[in-house]
């Protein structure tokens, strides 16, 4: 068996990645798509959950995603992400996405989500991830809330499969 790789700390593989919104990227109202922001918020989440992993990641779930404000075409959208906490092959990591209004110098929050992502191997077969550390009082509750989340998901999942059991078989997916 190998042996596992050695934890590293939350800020070893923080992701940080800017967008200026564009009128393609928008509704009619001028807004950015909900799924194009979902994009961003994956793709700078996969950057942690691979920098952390050192292998490559596969999002598994989207756990929860809150909409707070509204981008607006020409914004300025900063999205940052960070591994909340390694479990055996996957990883809970938190993206923030803000708003920058560079001629204020100031920030607005618009939406945070949380994903798993699972690492595998050149296979495609799950492969063991690093612990991680967490260091500052942020990062230990972070860490301590993924671990009330994942017994969450894994309750969910759970309740889900007992639900499928008294379904007609036709409505099986």
């Amino acid at each position: 068996m190998t042996e596992r790789p050695k934890a590293s700390p939350v800020c070893a593989s923080q992701s940080e990645r800017s967008e200026i919104v564009f009128p393609a990227d928008a509704n009619a109202l001028g807004n950015l798509f909900g799924g194009r922001l979902m994009q961003f918020i994956d793709l700078v989440g996969a950057t942690a959950a691979s920098r952390h992993a050192r292998a490559f990641t596969i999002t598994a779930s989207m756990d929860h995603l809150d909409f707070v404000a509204p981008v607006h075409v020409g914004d300025l959208l900063i999205l940052k992400s960070s591994v909340n906490r390694a479990f055996r092959t996957s990883m809970e990591i938190g993206v923030r996405a803000m708003v920058e209004d560079v001629r204020a110098q100031t920030l607005r929050h618009v939406s945070t989500a949380y994903l798993t992502y699972v690492a595998v191997n050149v296979a495609g077969n799950p492969t063991e991830v690093p612990q991680v550390i967490p260091e500052t009082e942020h990062q230990i509750r972070r860490y301590e809330d993924a671990g009330r989340r994942r017994e969450l998901r894994y309750a969910e999942v759970q309740l889900k499969k007992e639900r499928r059991s008294i379904l007609a078989p036709e409505w099986h997916l």
